[in-house]
């Protein structure tokens, strides 16, 4: 179905009159586990009208999980796509029930530019996840700077096929060009079968993904030759995408690729690749409008350009902290910039590089993983005395997860019990690709685990060393 922007209201105020009569009010916290659709976009803008957050769920987490960001959010109710079961102690809500027509007594619109608006989970390193407190001038901010980057206009037109659960799928997908004026199409989830047809029938101008869709499209047998002239350029981030990459999607689809950067502590995007102007593969482009970037050294000096350092931001952008968590906030935003843990440089006209990440994070298929959550789950058998989590490059997801486990003396490791025990506490996309039993696990000079080795023996190995556990694709 398709919406104008008077019935997406009236559909807003409706939504807005079943939160208000279920008692959702000013501070509460309401939880959407729920696919791409146009419900979640209507209770985005319902549950802001009461003075409400929105804390989206990844419908691929484990009871466990949500059960976890439901109590850390102190959510009052969760919309979910059927059923009305109790989930951790909370109401829920079928989405097919949600009032969808005008009802009598809309509530008094609340406007306050300081109350929190999204509360977007992301893993740390120390495994246990963090809500991203963003209010509305975080949202209002990256909107506007996403307009004005992008250079978005009425006639402009994205497809959404990135997940809503993630900030990118939120702002830069949908409010962004909902800002601009411009329309926006929610497909389901990315099927490399029938996208193209969508980028036909619907004529969308732009579209944000990931490099493993991206790696997926250009790998299309030769006889698909799509009619593209509607897409004015690609958006992609989320994981680094390699120059042959980009210019083999460019040569082949005939529309450009604008790499970029960010986190969902910025509110999803930092720097870009120009639309007009010059681009540079192998950077991630230059800082939107209204944000700033420098490289800085471990006592904070700001370095100079070619010299690699962490990468700090600051903006209006910049979240407001993390939820119930005021020393990482104080460790992460300092003085106003947001110390992202990521490696770089900046050349003299302000592109960034990229060149590491000082967290063990890997990231497959565009989707963050953090190896502590993991060796947790793993070490929790008691033949597990210890488990080590490296990221591997792969073609398709860009990077998986294999583990390494070490044996606790006199037992034995059943890899089928651990896999077991992944499939019970892991969403699928966080679950080992393969897993290794061996005898110890490399320590450098202190003791602490020493991933780079095992990396390095492992990518010496892995042409004579089958995996012993796989999963399918998420």
């Amino acid at each position: 179905g398709s919406l104008t922007n008077a019935q997406l209201l009236d559909r807003v105020r409706a939504a807005a009159r079943h939160l208000h009569d279920l008692g959702i009010g000013t501070g509460d916290v309401v939880a959407l586990k729920l696919t791409n659709r146009s419900e979640f976009v209507v209770l985005l803008f319902a549950t802001w009208r009461l003075g409400a957050t929105i804390t989206p769920i990844n419908p691929a987490l484990t009871d466990v999980e949500v059960v976890w960001q439901l109590a850390d959010s102190a959510a009052r109710l969760l919309v979910v796509e059927d059923g009305t079961t109790l989930v951790g102690g909370v109401a829920t809500l079928a989405v097919a029930d949600l009032y969808d027509a005008p009802v009598a007594g809309d509530p008094t619109p609340h406007a306050d530019s300081s109350a929190p608006a999204l509360l977007i989970y992301t893993s740390g390193t120390t495994g246990v996840p963090k809500g991203v407190m963003l209010d509305h001038t975080n949202i209002d901010a990256m909107a506007e700077m996403g307009v004005q980057a992008l250079q978005l206009g009425p006639a402009d037109r994205c497809l959404l096929i990135l997940p809503l659960f993630h900030v990118n799928g939120i702002v830069v997908s949908v409010l962004t060009p909902l800002l601009a004026g411009a329309s926006v199409v929610i497909a389901g989830r990315f099927d490399p079968r029938t996208f193209f047809d969508l980028v036909e029938s619907e004529r969308p101008t732009f579209f944000s993904a990931v490099p493993t869709i991206y790696n997926i499209l250009a790998a299309l047998p030769a006889d698909v030759r799509p009619d593209t002239s509607s897409v004015r350029f690609g958006i992609c981030g989320a994981a680094p995408a390699s120059a042959e990459l980009l210019t083999r999607f460019e040569d082949r689809y005939e529309f450009p690729l604008l790499e970029g950067y960010g986190l969902s502590e910025g509110t999803c995007a930092s720097t870009l690749n120009p639309v007009t102007g010059p681009r540079r593969a192998g950077t991630v482009g230059i800082a939107f409008p209204g944000q700033e970037i420098r490289i800085v050294d471990a006592n904070g000096s700001m370095m100079g350009p070619g010299v690699d350092g962490e990468v700090v931001v600051r903006g209006r952008n910049v979240m407001r902290g993390y939820l119930g968590r005021p020393e990482d906030t104080a460790r992460t935003v300092v003085d106003g910039w947001l110390h992202t843990g990521d490696v770089g440089h900046l050349d003299v006209e302000g592109y960034l590089t990229l060149v590491g990440r000082s967290k063990d994070m890997i990231i497959r298929g565009g989707e963050n993983i953090y190896p502590k959550e993991i060796e947790d789950v793993l070490a929790g058998d008691p033949s597990v005395l210890e488990a080590a989590v490296i990221g591997v490059p792969d073609t398709i997801w860009g990077e998986v997860v294999v583990a390494y486990v070490q044996p606790t003396p006199g037992s034995t490791v059943d890899s089928a019990a651990l896999e077991a025990l992944c499939a019970r506490k892991l969403s699928r996309y966080k679950r080992p690709a393969a897993l290794f039993v061996v005898d110890t696990i490399a320590k450098n000079a202190v003791g602490k685990i020493d991933k780079a080795a095992l990396r390095a023996a492992h990518a010496a190995d892995s042409a004579t060393s089958g995996p012993t556990y796989s999963t399918e694709p998420a």
